[in-house]
């Protein structure tokens, strides 16, 4: 086990710990995901939502391995008014990086026109994108005459995700925008590499000179 992969781990750990959201659980759960595999980044983003008088929290936790994008949802429910009893839900997904088709990164950024390189971003939005999913935001159509009344229809956005996180320096603080861009390179980084090996392994028909390869054989690669 390599210096690097061990600190890694001790700063997801302390990270959980810090987040202070069952802790002890959500370590066990995030551990058994990733089976065995080292971390190489990490990120953590922690939501409250207030709902009349309930309190409810969600906390997201995604962990990056060599081969692997680790996610766990862990969600707990009020039961009783008292709130003495609680339950936790959870769910993890594990997701090969070379199936993760996109990684988009959405800044804000308050009075631009002011701007200097060290200023950092007061938001950041982290999509990803693997399974093919698509959203669709769709809203009434207009044209730029403010007189007319006619029916342009609707117009839309499709955008493919699979999960979405903001982040923000206000409710957040700086460092965890800094952390979700870190995360962000990282990612893209794995899943650019893992896809450039498997462009050059031995056989791959992309590498073959036209005319004088044989057929592509499916069965050379893995899915």
């Amino acid at each position: 086990m390599s210096p690097l992969l061990s600190a890694e781990r001790r700063s997801l750990d302390a990270s959980m710990e810090r987040a202070g959201f069952y802790p002890t659980l959500l370590a066990d759960v995030v551990h058994d995901a990733l089976d065995g595999r080292e971390p190489l980044s990490h990120l953590i983003h922690l939501e409250t939502h207030f709902e009349r008088t309930e309190v409810h929290r969600h906390i997201t936790v995604l962990v990056l391995t060599e081969d692997m994008l680790v996610i766990t949802h862990v969600d707990d429910q009020q039961l009783d008014d008292a709130g003495e009893q609680m339950m936790a839900q959870v769910s993890t997904e594990s997701v090969p990086v070379t199936q993760i088709r996109s990684v988009v990164l959405g800044y804000m950024y308050a009075q631009p026109q002011d701007y200097k390189p060290s200023d950092q971003a007061r938001e950041l939005t982290l999509a990803i994108a693997w399974s093919g999913g698509q959203r669709l935001d769709m809203g009434p159509a207009g044209c730029a005459d403010p007189q007319c009344d006619a029916d342009h229809g609707y117009t839309g956005t499709i955008a493919q995700e699979d999960i979405v996180l903001r982040v923000s320096a206000e409710a957040d603080g700086a460092q965890a925008v800094q952390n979700a861009k870190d995360f962000a390179r990282a990612l893209r980084k794995v899943n650019t590499d893992t896809v450039n090996a498997r462009a050059m392994e031995p056989g791959d028909a992309r590498q073959r000179v036209a005319g004088i390869g044989s057929r592509f054989n499916r069965s050379h690669h893995q899915r």
